[in-house]
């Protein structure tokens, strides 16, 4: 329906259809204020019917935009707020005095969506200069499918009206045209009572009536409700490191910026109401659908001839007697199954993938975890070596890792040497594509106390009142300012008190939660069957593409998502062995290291847990004592026993006592004894909930899997009809009704306390294998956990550790010393690389030099070998303090009196080589006259402490004694 003015009065007092197209949410990150879920409710409280996202340059909220509006009833449009650079995208200077324009881009269809996200990647990774920017060549290359406005007043055309050059925008409204057709290009008018704005209306106005051209109306959405202005001010001044008070700081023109029912904007633009009702053609014409559950793996590159079954079956067949000396009916049968159903659920390739780069970590010596999560219930992945655990001695299931009644994504996760993972990375994107291969996106969100601190400043609050509020907020994984309030009597008390302490907390709550900042994600992999941006938008961060969607998104859009887990254990481990390899001239290999060892299984029952990963905390030690394990499948409860739940619920003590036969085990039904004997009667892991339900009730175990998540999850409404299920097949069974209900409160009771044994089994196996290293070599093992925590706090406490265990440290020495902690016979020598202000490449240089020419033999020598470029003052300065010099035959305080005459030598004595100047026998002319010059003068070392200090001050530590030794 087209409006004439006359009707225009009428109108305002009623409803009024109109759609919202300039819209910032929560994801233009710190400066829109429109949390999605409140936004899609109000605009539905307006009455309207749809409404557009268009986040300035990036779509990360697209995902969460798209799912709330449809969930909430209202038609979501997808759109962009792009940004324009004035000539080429690759301009990275100011041209026409301005760095971007601003352009309004919405998806008219699918086909329109996908050019949308080559836009805004291509603007991110081509674009970037100060905001991500397209340039005209691509908005003509990816133009199809998609509407285009003009935009705000900080759009190239309306900048040319304000700027009284109509000639210029006549020419610019021609070429969008040109670009886009004239049916898809609206110039855009708004009107938030900005006089820049009434002028620049009307320039356009004339140039639709000139062109022919539709107007379009909209908001410049950046807040809910008008009273957010002053919560929408604050996280400006938060985005810009700006106070509230600072007259000059970034500030919008008024509070006019938030969502205006459709009276409100047709009272604003009575004179043009067709801009009003252009906002619903727009609306209808724009039909973007996701589709969520369909799966785009990658191809995984086959030998000639074959399918990615056949394969996957070849390669088990091949790898089987890696693993079993003898294949029994028991193993086939489970391989058989597991293959019918990997294929059944369409996932061949997925196991081919990743047993392919597990397959290249390992054969670069790149240390691999032996599992996490539910893969290690999978027989297929034990046989290619995607994990190291098998499934059948240890009763893991396969179906706990992938339900042929459920289907989802395997999930498997594989931890990576922390320092050598981004080769497993790199390898994948060479086997890929790089452009079929990125990173996940994270968003940092503003926490409880974050949100207090920020926001303080911004009210430029007195760092320590604001900090003594802060401090107030409980330490509690999700806490949230509401609950600080009930959990904290003087929080609250403050907050009801004191004014200004009530306008820091409510401006806090309304910060709080909020995306501040997107960063990559620790561990997550993106890799798609075709480039990644014909699926999601991706930018640049550290030279690698990451996506615009979170892990959750990218998943649900049915990409392959991997996480490349980074663990340091495992660097440790490998450093380990290199440790031994090199002292002992012993090759460990890790998968033959015995599962019962007497000297591992004492030293942990001892409580001598430092160091062994997972093991180290004071209530792990503790339950390790009095577990006394004896082997490796002791070690695999502990992982699922020391958790809030089990410790509170008195869970470990029975498990405890049922060990040590201090406590008789009892079953509530006879079934249950072969399921709970080696849990001594406690249902302690998730898969046991799977095998009581499938014995007593005849549940498959895909269906048990169901009941184990419904369970997990609280989902009540699917609970109830596995209840029914579970009774009538427990009657069926020959179980009494009254002791089936008693048994399904049980299990319903314990799916709080249940573990996932695979993970148990997995991260138990790293934790025995720490500690066997630890127990047989124990000063290989503790120079690998030295060299890891280089450059922690920590280390102090493990040379602590270290000397618990009668292991000495020994200083750092410029002759003996590496870069990191090494074996010296049965010590450890200080690595050079802990010495601060000491770089890698002077360590390095260094190495190399004495490794060629032999050893230093004096600090004079050393300054004549080793550049004055490579090293500087300061660096041998710290050298000095610590020790490293000592074993050349003087004190330190005699190197630090005679340094800069020894640099200087050294300076003099390298102009000479790089000039030439040597004498006939090769030598060089003044080398025995400068070594000559140098004389030690004589004089006492510094004292004791000092020297301690100096110790403490270089390295963070106490190297050769500690002031309190004589009082230990």
């Amino acid at each position: 329906m087209k409006l004439e003015k006359s009707d225009v009065n009428t109108v305002v007092e009623n409803h009024v259809d109109f759609t919202h197209l300039h819209v910032h949410t929560e994801y233009s990150l710190l400066d829109g204020a429109s949390r999605v879920k409140k936004l899609i409710a109000h605009a539905k409280e307006l009455g309207m019917k749809s409404i557009a996202i268009t986040d300035h340059g990036t779509m990360y909220g697209t995902i969460a935009f798209y799912k709330e509006a449809l969930k909430q009833g209202i038609k979501p449009i997808i759109g962009c707020e792009v940004y324009v650079a004035p000539k080429s995208r690759f301009d990275n200077f100011e041209v026409e005095g301005t760095r971007y324009y601003h352009l309004i881009l919405l998806a008219e269809n699918n086909k329109g969506y996908q050019n949308l996200i080559k836009l805004v990647s291509l603007a991110n990774i081509e674009g970037m200069y100060y905001k991500p920017r397209v340039d005209k060549d691509l908005l003509r290359q990816y133009h199809e499918g998609i509407i285009c406005l003009s935009s705000c007043i900080a759009g190239e055309i309306p900048q040319a009206i304000i700027r009284d050059n109509m000639e210029r925008a006549e020419k610019l409204v021609q070429e969008y045209v040109d670009i886009f057709g004239k049916d898809n290009f609206f110039l855009e008018i708004q009107n938030h009572q900005i006089p820049e704005e009434a002028k620049a209306n009307k320039g356009l106005i004339s140039l639709a009536q000139k062109y022919d051209l539709k107007l379009v109306a909209t908001n410049d959405i950046h807040y809910i409700k008008k009273e957010d202005n002053d919560f929408h001010d604050v996280l400006l001044c938060i985005q810009t490191g700006r106070t509230l008070d600072d007259k000059d700081r970034m500030k919008f023109y008024n509070d006019d910026f938030y969502l205006k029912s459709g009276a409100e904007m047709l009272a604003l633009f009575k004179d043009t109401p067709e801009a009003i009702t252009n906002t619903l053609e727009i609306a209808n014409r724009c039909n973007v659908s996701f589709e969520f559950g369909h799966l785009h793996l990658p191809n995984f590159p086959l030998p000639e001839g074959m399918t990615d079954e056949q394969y996957l079956h070849k390669l088990c067949k091949e790898k089987i007697h890696n693993r079993y000396a003898e294949v029994t009916e028991e193993i086939q049968q489970r391989l058989d199954y597991e293959l019918s159903i990997i294929n059944r659920m369409g996932y061949d390739s997925y196991f081919l993938i990743v047993w392919d780069f597990i397959n290249f970590a390992r054969s670069q010596n790149i240390a691999v975890g032996p599992g996490r999560g539910s893969a290690a219930g999978s027989i297929v992945a034990y046989i290619l070596g995607i994990t190291d655990i098998d499934p059948l001695k240890y009763s893991l299931l396969f179906e706990r890792f992938l339900n042929p009644e459920r289907v989802t994504m395997p999930d498997i996760d594989i931890d990576f040497c922390y320092i050598r993972r981004d080769e497993v990375i790199d390898y994948v994107k060479r086997r890929y594509g790089d452009d079929h291969v990125a990173q996940i996106i994270t968003f940092g969100t503003m926490a409880a106390k974050g949100a207090v601190r920020d926001v303080g400043r911004v009210m430029n609050m007195p760092y320590n009142e604001v900090d003594k509020i802060a401090k107030l907020i409980p330490q509690e994984l999700g806490m949230t300012l509401d609950k600080a309030l009930k959990d904290s009597s003087e929080l609250l008390t403050l907050y009801q008190e004191n004014l200004e302490v009530r306008k820091l907390i409510d401006f806090a709550k309304d910060v709080e939660g909020m995306p501040r900042h997107s960063s990559t994600h620790a561990a997550g992999v993106v890799i798609s069957k075709d480039p990644v941006t014909d699926y999601v938008p991706i930018q640049i961060s550290e030279g690698t593409f990451v996506t615009q969607y979170d892990k959750d998104c990218v998943e649900e859009l049915g990409l392959l998502k991997m996480d490349f887990l980074g663990l340091r254990t495992l660097t440790v481990i490998a450093d380990a062995l290199i440790n031994i390899k090199n002292n002992r001239g012993i090759e460990i290999n890790l998968d033959e290291i015995p599962l019962e060892d007497e000297m591992t299984s004492q030293m942990l029952c001892r409580g001598e847990t430092g160091a062994v990963f997972q093991l180290e905390s004071a209530g792990m030690t503790t339950l390790v004592k009095d577990l006394q394990p004896t082997g490796f499948a002791d070690l695999i409860p502990v992982m699922a026993l020391y958790r809030p739940g089990p410790l509170g619920s008195g869970m470990v003590t029975d498990f405890i006592n049922g060990r040590h036969g201090r406590k008789k085990v009892t079953y509530i039904h006879p079934d249950l004894e072969p399921i709970l004997k080696e849990t001594f009667g406690v249902i302690l892991y998730q898969e046991q909930v799977m095998q009581i339900v499938q014995v007593l009730a005849g549940f498959t175990l895909g269906q048990a899997d169901i009941l184990r998540r419904a369970m997990g999850k609280k989902k009540h409404d699917v609970l109830m009809s596995q209840k029914e299920n579970f009774l009538k097949g427990a009657k069926d069974n020959g179980v009494d009704d009254k002791l089936a209900e008693t048994i399904f409160d049980l299990l319903l009771h314990f799916a709080d306390y249940g573990f996932n044994k695979s993970h148990s089994a997995a991260y138990a196996l790293v934790s025995w294998r720490t500690a066997y290293l630890k127990a047989h070599y124990p000063q290989e093992f503790m120079a690998a956990i030295l060299t890891s925590l280089m450059t922690s706090n920590k280390i102090g406490e493990y040379i602590e550790q270290c000397k618990h265990m009668g292991i000495d440290i020994l200083p750092p020495d410029i002759n003996a010393s590496r870069d990191t902690f090494t074996v010296d016979k049965n010590s450890i020598r200080f690595g050079l690389a802990a010495v601060k202000n000491v770089g890698e490449n002077a360590l390095k240089t260094i190495v190399d030099i004495r490794e060629k020419d032999g050893l230093f033999k004096s600090l004079e020598d050393f300054c004549s070998r080793v550049s004055s470029r490579c090293i500087n003052k300061r660096a041998l300065e710290n050298l000095i303090k610590c020790g490293a010099f000592d074993s050349l035959g003087y004190n330190r305080a005699q190197y630090m009196a005679v340094l800069d005459q020894a640099m200087d030598l050294g300076s003099r004595r390298q102009k000479d080589l790089a000039s030439g100047q040597m004498d006939l026998f090769g030598d060089f002319m003044e080398e025995e006259e400068s070594i000559d010059k140098l004389e030690m003068p004589k004089i006492q070392e510094f004292p004791k402490i000092e020297l301690l200090n100096m110790e403490k001050e270089i390295t963070g530590f106490y190297i050769t004694v500690h002031p309190l030794d004589e009082y230990r």
